[in-house]
């Protein structure tokens, strides 16, 4: 590390593979309550453990948003970060947010509104720590150099704390509810998300390829373009049952389409630089795991994503396990994989260790990929049987969940494959080595 505060990011990467492991097993739990429906049932509902699984999500991601942009804008900066007590701050203000609504989940206190169940209080707090950050990172890049990398993660940044204002608006009308809604859920994973991950994916990629900046910069500026051109207009993909003009389905399906588009470009752009660049980066896992990312993102965010897209095919499909099988895979490819190249890339950086349990990571990679894209093929064929005997005959709903039961049995045996990978992956970023080198010695032994 070339910048003290740069350990800033390490206490924020070991809570949100904490928050990520409780997501994992919250998950599970709810994969058995589909199989076995009365397990848990009077002392946690299903409802309640999948509010936590969704939860957890979100909130270990943007711990590892916040800890990536400590580690990487001193780097794209020049200089230290512009106060460490804020950042401190921000961290203990955040996770007693979260730890608080996750109990208050538990006694049954929330909103109820999908994804933004957390009372008023605890978003209050949210938007402090949110604050707190932009803030913080945003004077770090004022004073410092300025690069693309680390404007694209500022303008992303800038857009999920505006854009999620709106959750604090909901009115009774239900149709205007989900209309202003999905100005967080989806401009949030579909619109500056997307910035965010593009800005770190190009961080990593100049640290791993070594290739000139200015031109991983030139295939930033298209993505990030096409990110937000199609993400705002691609939000009209939901608004198609709830009671918006019709013009929504022209323009929720074409922009859908363009969607894709920055998906696919950002897997020609990492696999082209990693040919090109030739460089034997002694960090192989990070490697994996950065060409890893754009490849399942563009399968479960772009392709399963626009499979459902068009107005045609969403009039039957809406409200099934293909919409399961979109939100798993989209959210592990694109905003998972992410977060778990860069804990790969910086976490040996931080506690001082080269090398590290590479390749237990790589197995921890192969594990959870393997069963994620197990998992999404079993509910893409669960919601495809769902939508015929729904539908088209016309089945009752139940009798329908007895038909497809068998997928239910697979996609928990896929979580418990991808809990083995999480449980891999933490003890391998976090855990012991069999030989503990210290990052000089390494590099001197290299080098000799």
């Amino acid at each position: 590390m070339k910048y003290q505060t740069q350990k800033l990011a390490y206490p924020y990467f070991v809570a949100a593979l904490a928050l990520f492991l409780v997501q994992v097993l919250a998950g599970v739990l709810a994969g058995t309550i589909y199989v076995f429906p009365n397990f848990l049932s009077e002392a946690v509902p299903f409802h309640i453990i999948r509010m936590i699984h969704t939860n957890a999500l979100l909130v270990w991601l943007l711990l590892g948003y916040f800890g990536a942009s400590y580690f990487l804008i001193p780097e794209e900066s020049e200089c230290e970060i512009h106060s460490p007590k804020l950042a401190s701050l921000q961290l203990g203000i955040f996770v007693f947010a979260a730890l608080a609504a996750v109990v208050g989940y538990l006694f049954g206190i929330h909103e109820g509104r999908e994804l933004l169940e957390q009372p008023f209080w605890i978003k209050i707090l949210m938007v402090i720590a949110f604050l707190l950050f932009i803030y913080n990172v945003t004077m770090t890049v004022l004073k410092g150099r300025k690069t693309v990398v680390s404007i694209v993660l500022l303008l992303g940044l800038w857009g999920a704390a505006i854009f999620f204002l709106f959750a604090f608006y909901n009115p009774d009308n239900l149709a205007l509810d989900k209309l202003y809604w999905w100005w967080v859920v989806h401009v949030w994973v579909e619109g500056v998300w997307e910035l965010i991950m593009a800005a770190m994916l190009a961080f990593l990629l100049i640290k791993l390829t070594g290739v000139d900046r200015e031109v991983i910069e030139k295939w930033l500026y298209v993505i990030v373009g096409f990110s937000l051109f199609s993400g705002l207009l691609g939000t009209g993909h939901h608004y198609y049952w709830i009671g918006t003009p019709e013009y929504w389905h022209w323009i929720g399906a074409v922009f859908s389409i363009l969607e894709v588009v920055p998906f696919f470009a950002m897997i020609l752009w990492a696999f082209y630089l990693v040919y090109q660049s030739g460089r034997n980066h002694p960090n192989k896992a990070a490697t994996l795991w950065s060409l890893g990312c754009p490849v399942m993102a563009f399968f479960g965010a772009g392709i399963l994503g626009l499979m459902h897209s068009f107005p045609s095919i969403n009039y039957y499909t809406h409200g099934t396990q293909l919409t399961a099988a979109h939100g798993h895979l989209a959210f592990y490819g694109a905003y998972v994989m992410l977060n778990l190249a860069f804990f790969t890339y910086a976490l040996p950086a931080l506690r001082g260790l080269q090398p590290f349990n590479q390749i237990l990571n790589m197995w921890s990679f192969w594990f959870m990929t393997g069963a994620m894209v197990f998992m999404t093929l079993t509910l893409a064929f669960a919601g495809i049987l769902q939508t015929h005997l729904q539908r088209v005959l016309a089945m009752g709903f139940m009798q329908i969940q007895s038909q497809i039961e068998l997928f239910y049995w697979f996609r928990l045996g896929a979580g418990l494959c991808f809990l083995i990978g999480a449980v891999l992956f933490i003890y391998s970023a976090l855990g012991p080595v069999r030989e503990q080198v210290t990052i000089s010695r390494y590099s001197q032994s290299r080098s000799q």
